[in-house]
């Protein structure tokens, strides 16, 4: 049974920073598939926040450019995102997606102007 296990939201201030974990467990390997983290926003649509490749490869909203990074650690089975300059609009279930199919349960941040 494959999970996938999102940690490390909270509530933070404006400028402040998080960094979300996602681990996957079961019959998933990250180092094998795309692994990605949305977010949903209260009264808004799920979006794509950060992505990364088999290869590395990195795509970012623009909405976080230059302020989120997500890496992911093969032999940990994890995927991180860290989260600088934290603005009120990030507010968000944050949610880790492994290979397009498989979903966290979420973790929510909350920043605070």
């Amino acid at each position: 049974q494959v999970q996938l296990m999102e940690s490390g939201g909270g509530s933070v201030q404006a400028g402040g920073s998080l960094r979300l974990s996602c681990v996957a467990s079961g019959r998933f390997f990250i180092s094998m598939s795309t692994m990605a983290w949305y977010r949903r926003a209260p009264g808004k649509e799920r979006e794509l926040v950060a992505s990364v490749t088999r290869s590395g490869s990195t795509n970012y909203a623009d909405s976080v450019k230059g302020r989120f990074t997500i890496s992911r650690d093969n032999a940990k089975n994890t995927v991180y995102l860290r989260m600088n300059s934290l603005k009120p609009e990030d507010t968000a279930e944050y949610y880790c997606n492994g290979g397009g199919y498989y979903w966290g349960e979420g973790t929510l941040v909350t920043v605070s102007s």
